[in-house]
């Protein structure tokens, strides 16, 4: 009894607040530092998306006078006075903004396919100097090269068009880049050998042997640009002055800029701004969804 007394008591000292034992440990401590760095990171992102989502719900009254994250009654109103505003001017910027981004993407994508595949297997002189002003060009603000593509569009009378906004997203040095880097890693050296050993040409390994490797990485540099071309704002700004070619950011801007006059445009702002969220989700899901099927069968083949 008295040993049984004497342990209970060891364990309740060792328990006891104030002991070292009772504490988390040190580098336990310092664990935590980074998780509770990324949730503060995704609380700083999310909120803006919780306030936009919120504020889309609201009337014009509900807007200036109830609590912030307090959901309205209005988004049906707001949805239909923005469908109907101008003659549904909206959609067409919004379908503008489509083609921007999914062409342009789907441009940039297959330029950057043939250009990383080509740094990547093919040896031939200034292929690294090559390879390195690439580097310089991701490297590089696009606010620089904004003037500089709108004097040489301008040489060629192809400003206020949508050639004016496509030609310059379909070259991405980050794009080129990332096709590269990838290439070199998906792509072994011994395949395209043996390919070329059996008398396939260049053209029939690139697309029968090479590309359906690359696929997973050219469907993230599509993802990249098409977000890129999506949330472009200073391009179409420099571009465009007809508001018939404008993009979704271009037309709320100008939007939001008739609401210092107007306050009750501001609903339509806000559910304007919602909206254009909506097709990037869709997309990240697919793609998500994508990758997810591209990994398991990784995992099924190896």
């Amino acid at each position: 009894m008295s040993s049984l007394a004497v342990g209970n008591a060891d364990t309740a000292a060792d328990a006891a607040p104030g002991t070292d034992r009772s504490r988390p440990p040190l580098r336990r401590r310092i664990a935590l530092i980074p998780t509770v760095t990324l949730l503060l990171g995704a609380l700083y992102c999310l909120l803006p998306v919780a306030w936009v989502v919120i504020a889309a719900t609201k009337s014009g009254s509900e807007l200036f006078s109830t609590f912030t994250f307090l959901p309205g009654t209005g988004f049906a109103d707001n949805f239909a006075d923005l469908s109907a505003y101008r003659d549904g001017v909206y959609w067409q910027w919004m379908g503008n903004s489509a083609l921007y981004a999914g062409l342009g993407a789907l441009l940039s994508t297959v330029v950057s396919a043939f250009s990383g595949y080509a740094l990547a297997i093919y040896r031939f002189r200034g292929r690294e100097a090559m390879f390195n002003v690439l580097l310089a060009g991701v490297l590089m603000p696009p606010v620089i090269l904004a003037i500089p593509q709108y004097l040489l569009l301008a040489k060629a009378d192809l400003t206020d068009s949508y050639l004016s906004v496509l030609l310059p997203q379909i070259l991405s040095p980050y794009g080129v880049y990332l096709s590269r880097i990838y290439a070199a890693a998906a792509v072994p050296a011994d395949v395209v050998e043996a390919g070329r050993m059996d008398g396939a040409s260049e053209w029939r390994i690139f697309t029968r042997v090479a590309l359906p490797m690359m696929v997973p990485g050219m469907v993230t540099v599509f993802l990249f640009q098409f977000v890129a071309i999506w949330n472009n704002f200073l391009l179409p700004y420099i571009m465009l002055s007809d508001d018939e070619r404008f993009p979704i950011t271009l037309g709320l801007y100008t939007l939001l800029e008739q609401g210092a006059n107007t306050p009750a445009l501001y609903t339509l702002v806000i559910t304007g701004a919602f909206l254009a969220v909506l097709p990037l989700v869709a997309l990240f899901l697919v793609i998500q969804r994508f990758w997810s099927l591209d990994l398991l069968s990784g995992a099924v083949k190896s």
